[in-house]
């Protein structure tokens, strides 16, 4: 059931940010460009983590810059969770840098 709702967000992510730069006007153009592409790159991620089907998937947060440099936060519950996440995101196109503040839990 959250492997189908994390797919459904990734899709509608996906639409909206083509929607968006169809919506920009000319002088928007760069950015908008910049922008889809940033989007692209997070919804690839985290569409490949879904894939994964690391437990703690759902407490992962994943943003891209302009740059192609992606940042993880949250939480997973082992460090092999954590490393397999840098690991999906250093693999995906147009990604430049991966910096990672992962906190793995520890569940006393």
């Amino acid at each position: 059931m959250k492997t189908r709702f994390a797919i459904a967000c990734v899709a509608a992510a996906t639409l909206l940010g083509s929607a968006a730069a169809m919506a920009a006007d000319e002088s928007d153009s760069a950015h908008a460009v910049a922008y889809v592409k940033d989007s692209a790159i997070t919804t690839e991620i985290k569409t490949k983590l879904a894939a994964e089907h690391l437990t703690s998937v759902e407490h992962i947060h994943v943003g891209t810059d302009a740059d192609g440099v992606v940042w993880l936060s949250g939480s997973a519950r082992t460090r092999e969770a954590a490393d397999k996440a840098v690991s999906i995101a250093r693999d995906i196109s147009g990604v430049t840098r991966v910096h990672s503040n992962i906190k793995v839990r520890s569940d006393d």
